[in-house]
């Protein structure tokens, strides 16, 4: 039996996870990220190291027992705990195993710390310019073998469209803010009184009404109508974050419509994972696949290990 402990980083949170034989099964969240380590070096370093205490003891095991701590994302930036220059494009499982760092960390544990560098494109135009860190990782926990030349979608607050070729190298991809955006627009400007997160069900009719709306007439007066159609229209508050939700990822949707490749899967967020499945589904032809919560939940721990294990 293998056991590890994965550190999935952010910019300000971390997910702490103890893996028993390729099996998540047990987590601590905590409220601090890489940015913590920019007032205070001790912070982030401090919370690691009493969440492992509390997963090893919770679990009846010993650090003894822990094989490696993987770790990603975030803590691998200028402010995290481990500052790694990205890997560039194309770069699949064997480059990201090829260029792991270890390191130990005292302060935190014996155990050695294996850290996953993020993935850059390197060119000189800005429209194909960009970074990952953490993202990588989560796409090697979804990837099928059998996927070969796809699209992946993994919504977020910065939501990532990767492409790979038929050998599963990140090729290019592109990053929005799109999770971001839902919740400053819905949380402070007008429509604040318009649009509902805590919706968990998705009306399909608004849901395209929104996508075609903004399609057609652009994001900015789609987004008004969200307002004018709780206003003048009565709609109830499922249609009107079903039509705000299709209109924020209308031209997300168009460049993976636009795409060459036939295979498009999706993981992230439940919410925007199935409004997302949806739309496509109606407006292309291609083979549209929408990940189950249990692989996405443990997507970016198995990631890590699949990397590591290379």
């Amino acid at each position: 039996m293998s056991n590890y402990i994965t550190i999935d980083g952010g910019t300000s949170n971390t997910r702490i996870s103890l893996v028993k034989d390729y099996r998540v099964c047990d987590t601590v969240r905590l409220a601090i990220g890489a940015r913590a380590n920019m007032e205070n070096k001790g912070t982030l370093e401090k919370g690691i190291r009493d969440a492992i205490c509390k997963l090893t003891k919770d679990n009846g095991i010993t650090e003894n027992d822990i094989e490696k701590i993987l770790a990603s994302g975030m803590i691998t930036c200028e402010f995290g705990l481990c500052n790694l220059p990205h890997i560039t494009t194309p770069a699949g499982i064997e480059e990201l195993h090829n260029t792991m760092h270890e390191e130990v960390f005292e302060s935190i544990s014996s155990v050695p710390v294996v850290f996953i560098r993020g993935v850059k494109t390197e060119c000189g135009e800005l429209s194909a310019a960009d970074m990952m860190r953490g993202e990588e990782t989560e796409l090697m926990g979804i990837m099928s073998d059998c996927d070969g030349e796809c699209v992946y979608v993994l919504p977020g607050s910065h939501s990532k469209i990767i492409h790979t070729d038929k050998d599963g190298k990140i090729t290019g991809f592109s990053t929005m803010l799109t999770g971001e955006m839902i919740f400053a627009l819905s949380q402070n400007t007008i429509l604040r009184d318009a649009v509902d997160l805590s919706v968990s069900q998705t009306d399909t009719k608004y849901l395209m009404m929104g996508y075609e709306y903004a399609r057609d007439k652009g994001i900015n007066e789609a987004l008004f109508k969200t307002r004018v159609l709780k206003n003048l229209f009565g709609a109830e508050k499922e249609q009107t974050y079903s039509f705000f939700i299709g209109a924020v990822l209308s031209a997300e949707l168009e460049s993976i419509v636009k795409s060459d490749a036939q295979k498009v899967v999706i993981g992230g967020k439940a919410q925007i994972r199935n409004a997302m499945a949806h739309i496509l589904s109606e407006v292309t032809d291609k083979h549209i696949t929408a990940l189950d919560d249990e692989i996405v939940d443990a997507s970016v721990s198995m990631g890590m290990i699949r990397i590591f294990e290379h």
